[in-house]
C-alpha cells in the first residue's frame, strides 16, 4: 500500500509541474522513466489475471462466466417451463449481469443454442437461423428473428439453486445477485466441449457422452481406483465423425489432460455413379475449409482423381459431393485426402479448469475427483437447508402443541386482550412460547380449531421429526450423501442419455494413405557416373536405345538395375548415407546426363558419391574397406529406418580414409593390396560381423614401412593365375609381394597396381 501511495504521489507531482511549466510558457521537462516491471505489474497483470479468472477458463460447473449469466437469466426469466421468446429479450436482460455487447452474448446464446450444432447435450432449445457450427460462411440470424428457451436438461443445472446449493454474489452495479456458480446435478464440464484462449494459458476440453460421463462418475464414487476407459472409451463429438482409437494414447490423456485425438470423416461411396458423399466432418473444421483444400490439391495437380467438388449441404444435413473420374479407387482416393485435408484432423486436448479461483490442468480422474468434493458440498448445501426448513416448521408445531394442551386458555388470553398488538405477548407469557411460535399460533383460522386439526398437526410434528433425523443422518454419514449424488447421476443418465454419434475405429485398422500405392511400379536400371550423374531409365526404353549420354571427362562407374519403388542406397566419401525411392529420382533418357546428385540429395560441399545399391529386402552385408588396411563388414539392415530418413551420418568409420565398399550376399574370396605391391587373398567369414554401423572393423592387411591399403577386389575380378599362393587363414596379415608369372595379363596389371 505505501508503495501505491508513493506512485500517485509521485504522478500528482507530475501533474502539478506540467502543468505550471505551460502556464509559464516554458518547454516542457522531459518524461520521467518508469520500470517495464512496474508497470506490467500495474497494468498487465490485472488483466491478465481477469480474463483468466473471469472470462476464458471454465470452472467446475462447465461454465465460463458469460454463459453463466446467460443460461440463469434465461432461468430467472421463466424460460426453463414457459414459451419461447425473443432471443433479442434475453439478450437485453442478460447485460443486467453481463457487461458487454449485444452481440457478443448474442453469439455466446448461439453456441449454446441446438440449431447451431456446436455441443453436444445443448442448452438453448432454439428456433429460427443459428448458423452451422460445420460451416465457416453459413451466418446466424439477428436476434430480434430468433426466438430461445431452455432445455429440459438445464432442470439438472439450476436443480438446488433454489435451496442455497451455491453462493451468490453481487452483479457488477450491485443491484442484482448471481449465483456463483451452477448446481449442476452431473459433471457438465465433461459433456460439452469448452475452448478458451486467455494469457499464457489456453483450455480445450473436448465432449464426451452424457450417460457414459454418469455412468463412469457413479464407477468412480464406488471405486475411486475403477479403470474408466471400458464405460466412458473416448470422446464423442456433436458432428459424429470416426475417432481413430489408440488406447495407450487416449489413457494418457484421461491420466494427464494433455494429448491429440484424429477424427476422420465419414463417407459413403456410391461406385455406381462415381461419387463419394462426405456426410461427417471433424469437429474442428468446416465443410468450406475441405473443399477449399480439395481444390487446390486439384488445381496442384497432387490429385488427378477428381472432376468437381461442391457443397450439397440442406436441410437434412452436411453433404460435400466429391465426382470422382471413371475407374477411379473411391477407398484409396480417400486416404489420400485423409493424408492431405482436415478431412482427417486432430483434437488437442487441454482440460484447464478453474479450480477454486486456480487454473488447473487435470486428467478425466482428477477432474471428475475434483466435481465430486464440489458436488458433495453442494448436496450437503441443500440437505442442510431442507432440514433447517424442516426444523422451522417443527419450532411452529411445538409451540402450537402447548396451545393445543389448553385451547380454552388460549382463547381466554385472545379475547380478553384489549389491544391486538397485546395479543401476541400475552400468548407468550401465557404458554411460555416465543414470539414466532405466538404469531403462528395467533394466525391461526377460528374453523381450524377442532379435533381433526389438532390430530392432524400432531401427526406433523411426529413425521418432521423423523425426517430431520434422517436428514441429520444423511449429513452425518458421507455414504448417503453420496448416495444422493449417485440416484441424481442415474436418473440423468436414464433421462437424457442418447447414443454415441462418434464411432470408433482403432487406429492399427484404419486404411492410410501409402504414396507407393498411387506410384506406378515398372524395372528399370540406374547408372552412376563419376562425376555424380544419375541416370534413370526404363528397360523398355533402354532396349531401343544408343550409347548413353554423359560427359567427355566422364564415365559410367556402376550400374544396377531396380524398380521404381526400390529403395536405393547412396554411400558418400564422407561417412553418409542417403536413402531415396526410385520414383524420387527423375526419368532420364539415354540422350540427357541425367540428375546431378550434389543437388538432388542435398550434399554437402565437395561430398562425392562412391558406391550405390539397390535395396529391395535389406538383406545381405556391406564390406567398408579403410586405408588404414581395416575391414568392416555391417549387416545392410543396419541402414533400414522405419522413420523414412533421408539422410544417415555417421554411416561408416571417418577414422581412416575409404578405398571402395562391396555388397555381399554371402562370403566370398577377395583380395586386398597396398601401395607396396603386397597382396592378400583371404575369405570375408574370417571378419566378423558388426552391428555398429561406425565400427572400424579388423585389421585385414598389416601396415608397414607407413604402407595404405589401395584396394580390395573380388578375387575372380584380380586375374591372378595362381591365387593360393597369396591366400592368408588368419588376420592381420603382412601380404605377399606381386609376382608376375600369377597375373594374367603382366604388363597392364602390373602397372595398374
Amino acid at each position: 500500500m505505501a508503495r501505491k501511495s508513493a506512485k500517485s504521489n509521485d504522478s500528482e507531482a507530475q501533474v502539478k509541474n506540467s502543468l505550471k511549466t505551460q502556464s509559464q510558457g516554458l518547454p516542457p521537462s522531459p518524461p520521467t522513466l518508469q520500470d517495464i516491471n512496474d508497470t506490467l505489474e500495474s497494468n498487465f497483470m490485472p488483466y491478465a489475471m481477469s480474463i483468466i479468472v473471469s472470462r476464458a477458463i471454465p470452472e467446475i460447473d462447465g461454465f465460463k462466466p458469460s454463459h453463466r449469466k446467460l443460461l440463469y437469466t434465461m432461468y430467472k426469466m421463466g424460460l426453463l417451463t414457459g414459451n419461447r421468446t425473443k432471443s433479442s429479450n434475453v439478450v437485453g436482460q442478460t447485460m443486467k449481469l453481463n457487461p458487454h455487447g449485444d452481440m457478443a452474448i448474442y453469439e455466446t446464446m448461439v453456441r449454446l443454442a441446438r440449431g447451431n450444432g456446436a455441443l453436444l447435450h445443448p442448452y438453448v432449445d432454439s428456433k429460427g437461423n443459428f448458423g452451422k457450427q460445420y460451416s465457416r460462411d453459413m451466418q446466424y440470424a439477428a436476434p430480434r428473428y430468433t426466438e430461445v428457451r431452455l432445455e429440459k436438461l438445464c432442470e439438472e443445472l439450476f436443480r438446488g439453486l433454489d435451496k442455497n446449493a451455491v453462493d451468490f454474489v453481487d452483479n457488477y452495479d450491485g443491484t442484482m445477485r448471481e449465483p456463483v456458480l451452477l448446481p449442476a446435478t452431473y459433471p457438465s464440464i465433461l459433456v460439452n466441449s469448452n475452448q478458451g484462449i486467455a494469457a499464457g494459458m489456453a483450455s480445450n476440453i473436448c465432449s464426451f457422452n452424457i450417460k457414459e460421463v454418469c455412468e463412469a462418475t457413479v464407477a468412480y464414487m464406488k471405486d475411486p481406483s475403477a479403470d474408466l476407459l471400458p464405460i466412458m472409451p473416448a470422446p464423442d463429438f456433436p458432428g459424429g465423425g470416426i475417432i481413430l482409437y489408440d488406447e495407450a494414447a487416449m489413457r494418457s490423456i484421461y491420466e494427464t489432460g494433455r494429448g491429440p485425438i484424429r477424427i476422420r470423416s465419414k463417407y459413403f461411396a456410391d461406385k455406381s455413379n462415381n461419387l463419394i458423399e462426405v456426410t461427417e466432418i471433424p469437429y474442428t473444421t468446416t465443410a468450406e475449409a475441405v473443399i477449399d483444400e480439395i481444390t487446390e490439391l486439384v488445381k496442384s495437380g497432387k490429385v488427378k482423381e477428381i472432376n468437381d467438388v461442391r457443397d450439397e449441404t440442406d436441410l437434412d444435413g452436411l453433404k460435400i459431393c466429391i465426382e470422382c473420374k471413371r475407374g477411379t479407387d473411391q477407398d484409396a482416393l480417400m486416404t489420400k485426402l485423409f493424408r492431405f485435408t482436415s478431412l482427417e484432423s486432430t483434437f488437442s486436448c487441454n482440460f484447464n479448469v478453474l479450480i477454486n479461483g486456480y487454473p488447473r490442468v487435470m486428467g478425466v480422474n482428477a477432474l471428475l475427483a475434483e466435481w465430486i468434493v464440489w458436488r458433495r458440498a453442494c448436496q450437503k448445501r441443500e440437505v442442510v437447508y431442507e432440514m433447517d426448513k424442516k426444523k422451522d416448521k417443527l419450532h411452529l408445531l411445538d409451540g402450537l402443541a402447548k396451545i393445543l394442551l389448553d385451547i380454552d386458555k388460549a382463547i381466554a388470553i385472545i379475547r380478553n386482550t384489549e389491544l391486538e398488538a397485546d395479543v401476541v405477548p400475552n400468548l407468550m407469557k401465557g404458554f411460555d412460547i416465543d414470539s414466532l411460535q405466538a404469531e403462528y399460533v395467533a394466525e391461526i383460522k377460528l374453523r381450524n380449531i377442532n379435533r381433526q386439526y389438532i390430530i392432524n398437526r400432531t401427526a406433523d410434528r411426529e413425521n418432521l421429526k423423523k425426517e430431520i433425523e434422517d436428514l441429520e443422518d444423511i449429513i452425518a454419514k458421507p455414504s448417503r450423501l453420496d448416495a444422493l449424488i449417485i440416484k441424481a447421476l442415474e436418473n440423468v443418465a436414464k433421462k437424457y442419455g442418447q447414443p454415441r454419434r462418434s464411432e470408433l475405429l482403432r487406429a492399427e485398422e484404419a486404411a492410410t494413405f501409402n504414396v507407393s500405392n498411387m506410384i506406378e511400379d515398372y524395372r528399370l536400371k540406374l547408372f552412376l557416373s563419376d562425376h555424380g550423374y544419375i541416370k534413370k531409365i526404363a528397360l523398355t526404353s533402354l532396349r531401343n536405345a544408343g550409347d548413353l549420354k554423359i560427359k567427355e571427362d566422364d564415365a559410367i562407374v556402376m550400374e544396377l538395375e531396380g524398380t521404381n519403388k526400390s529403395e536405393i542406397l547412396f554411400f558418400s566419401d564422407k561417412a553418409n548415407c542417403y536413402k531415396v525411392k526410385g520414383y524420387e529420382l527423375p526419368d532420364t533418357k539415354p540422350s540427357e546426363y541425367g540428375g546431378y546428385l550434389p543437388n538432388l540429395l542435398s550434399m554437402e560441399e565437395g561430398e562425392k558419391i562412391i558406391f550405390m545399391h539397390v535395396a529391395d529386402d535389406f538383406k545381405g552385408n556391406v564390406l567398408f574397406a579403410f586405408a588404414n588396411g581395416k575391414i568392416s563388414k555391417i549387416p545392410l539392415l543396419a541402414y533400414e529406418t522405419k522413420q523414412n530418413r533421408k539422410k544417415l551420418i555417421h554411416a561408416y568409420s571417418d577414422l581412416s580414409p575409404i578405398v571402395c565398399i562391396h555388397y555381399l550376399t554371402e562370403d566370398v574370396d577377395m583380395a586386398a593390396f597396398s601401395n607396396l605391391r603386397k597382396s592378400i587373398v583371404f575369405n570375408t567369414s574370417l571378419i566378423p560381423l558388426k552391428t555398429t554401423r561406425s565400427s572400424q572393423g579388423v585389421q585385414v592387411l598389416t601396415s608397414k614401412k607407413d604402407s595404405v591399403m589401395t584396394e580390395v577386389k573380388r578375387l575372380e575380378d584380380t586375374g591372378f593365375t595362381d591365387p593360393e599362393y597369396y591366400r592368408v587363414r588368419r588376420l592381420p596379415a603382412i601380404g605377399y609381394y606381386l609376382k608376375e608369372d600369377t597375373l594374367e595379363d603382366r604388363q597392364l596389371t602390373l602397372a595398374d597396381l
